[in-house]
């Protein structure tokens, strides 16, 4: 009797197969080549049949060329810096899509001259915040502040209260970002205390700027004092306003975030913020305020190297004038819809054999914005175990694990998803 082995199609055979031909053109030859070799393989092994070597090799093979890719986030926490934090508007994806070929993005297509980069995008940050009187864009919220510090203060004094020294996610210190720009960090107040004298005494000719940032992962309670923006603008030094999280507005729904727009009226002369929290948009450094100090950090050397690619400011400008984003979607939800979605979810699962019950739940903003805050949500409670393979699955489901259960908030779900949530879950089962 014939080695079954000897039945396995060969590599160029297989490659010549109309589906896999498709997958090389969308692919490329590498990847779909070590697809079909580990399935020549399993069929040498005796795992699958010959005659399934293709279908096997087309099955295992990804959407896109690249390894990212898209999940269903059911943490709970809206801006998930593992996960990308904010999720693009379908404006801002068409936009990017637009973008991603040969574009205008430093061309006149009127005088068919030369044109400033990402003008248009700037134009929609200044008519989202009327009170900056100038705008400029970067490649995130820490490249903004390392471009501030050593334009206005490299071999200068930059003046922070102890509380603001803060480090975020991946063990990112704000003071080692400032001093690594050749900035000197002159520390005021204590861990939970400031006072406008504290400031006002720390100013001297070596003054490059007051900085405020805003501790946007934790909370300081109790015994405390803080100076507001509002006090420190009758300073003869800049004040630089680090809000974080990127709201450019005041919020409903977080009345205590900071917000571009307020930081500016009551006085700061820069604003900092980041795109991808809950602006809602790509990751962006924003910079906001006085015309002239905007003009000098665009001007330095150091702003070429921090500048944004086309498909960032297509997602940006698409982000500020397109309608309202994921992210504020998922703030607005009405928790009793969130209930019903996930007890429905959950009668589907149960009905098909899954252990499943509904459950109200919290979620968190995340990313860096308004830390303490919960939100009231809804989810579907699994055994433990769904954990691994609906992390593994596809699309894969990243879930909260709680107590020996396997939560799957639907805070940061979309509706829409809810079909595509329920098949993975009977996937996983």
């Amino acid at each position: 009797m014939a080695d079954p082995r000897q039945r396995v199609p060969g590599t160029d055979r297989v490659l010549a197969e109309p589906a896999v031909a498709a997958a090389v053109q969308r692919l490329g030859r590498r990847l779909v080549k070590e697809a079909v070799h580990a399935a020549q393989e399993r069929a040498r092994a005796g795992e699958i049949s010959p005659a399934d070597v293709t279908a096997e090799a087309l099955a295992a093979l990804p959407k896109s060329a690249s390894s990212i890719r898209r999940v269903l986030n059911a943490t709970g926490v809206l801006l998930h810096t593992n996960l990308g934090r904010a999720p693009l508007s379908a404006a801002a994806v068409q936009a990017v899509q637009e973008a991603a070929g040969t574009t205008n993005v430093e061309l006149d297509l009127h005088t068919g001259r030369r044109g400033p980069r990402g003008a248009a995008a700037i134009s929609a940050l200044l008519d989202s915040v009327p009170r900056a009187e100038a705008a400029h864009v970067v490649n995130n919220g820490a490249a903004v502040l390392a471009l501030a510090a050593t334009a206005l203060a490299q071999d200068r004094e930059i003046v922070l209260a102890r509380g603001e020294m803060v480090e975020i996610g991946a063990g990112f210190r704000i003071p080692d970002l400032l001093t690594a720009t050749g900035a000197r960090l002159r520390e005021i107040g204590t861990t939970n205390r400031v006072r406008l004298d504290d400031y006002r005494a720390a100013l001297g000719p070596d003054t490059g700027f007051v900085l405020k940032v805003h501790p946007s992962n934790f909370v300081i309670s109790g015994f405390t004092a803080d100076v507001p923006v509002a006090a420190l603008r009758d300073l003869d030094v800049p004040v630089v306003v680090d809000i974080g999280s990127g709201l450019l507005h005041p919020h409903p729904v977080l009345p205590r975030e900071p917000d571009a727009t307020t930081a500016l009226r009551d006085g700061a002369d820069l604003v900092i913020a980041s795109g991808d929290k809950l602006l809602g948009g790509p990751q962006a450094g924003l910079l906001l305020g006085r015309a002239d100090l905007v003009q000098q950090l665009r001007q330095h050397p150091l702003a070429r190297a921090l500048r944004v690619d086309k498909l960032t400011l297509a997602a940006l400008e698409a982000t500020l004038r397109g309608p309202s984003t994921l992210t504020d979607n998922a703030l607005r939800q009405d928790p009793a819809q969130l209930l019903r979605r996930a007890e429905l979810l959950a009668e589907a699962l149960t009905a098909a054999g899954v252990p499943a019950c509904s459950q109200l739940s919290d979620a968190t903003v995340g990313g860096g914005g308004a830390p303490g805050v919960t939100l009231p949500s809804a989810a579907v409670a699994l055994p433990e175990r769904f954990a691994k393979p609906l992390r593994e699955g596809k699309p894969p489901v990243i879930a909260r694990l709680d107590q020996g259960w396997c939560l799957l908030d639907l805070a940061a779900v979309p509706a829409e998803c809810d079909d595509e949530l329920r098949r993975a879950v009977l996937a996983a089962s």
